[in-house]
């Protein structure tokens, strides 16, 4: 049980990484337009969109927990990176992913959104590597 935040902040890091990475190039490449591509690259960043949020809340969850599962100067510093990420993931959802769906001023969206999917992604390793450090000596 006290490694759940490590494991938690695994899975968001590196669904990030995975779908960011690999997925969505790979849909660009394979699918036969990129009209086709971009739906459904559409489709998947929005569930990462609720894994992003999930964890961040069993995260802040288990840091305020009265048996906290990380230590407590980890969890401070780690619980600005789990909110900050999580707001990028809302923010891309319902502030940017619209515009991009709509094709509005699809250059300038996209890449605030590929910035801001950076970001969230930067934060969750952030956050992955905080508590990596201090797996074995919780």
């Amino acid at each position: 049980m006290r490694t759940l935040p490590l494991w938690v902040a695994a899975v968001w890091a590196f669904s990030l990484t995975t779908l960011g990475f690999f997925v969505v190039p790979m849909l660009f490449m394979y699918l036969p337009t990129p009209a086709m591509a971009g739906t459904m690259a559409a489709k998947l960043f929005s569930v990462q969109t609720w894994i992003s949020v999930v964890c961040g809340i069993v995260l802040l969850a288990a840091f305020r927990s009265n048996r906290p599962l990380a230590p407590v100067h980890v969890a401070q510093a780690a619980t600005l990176f789990v909110v900050a990420g999580v707001l990028l993931a809302l923010l891309v959802e319902f502030g940017v992913a619209p515009h991009i769906v709509a094709r509005d001023n699809l250059a300038l969206w996209h890449r605030v959104g590929s910035a801001m999917y950076f970001a969230q992604w930067v934060c969750a390793l952030v956050v992955f590597g905080k508590l990596a450090g201090t797996a074995g000596r919780v």
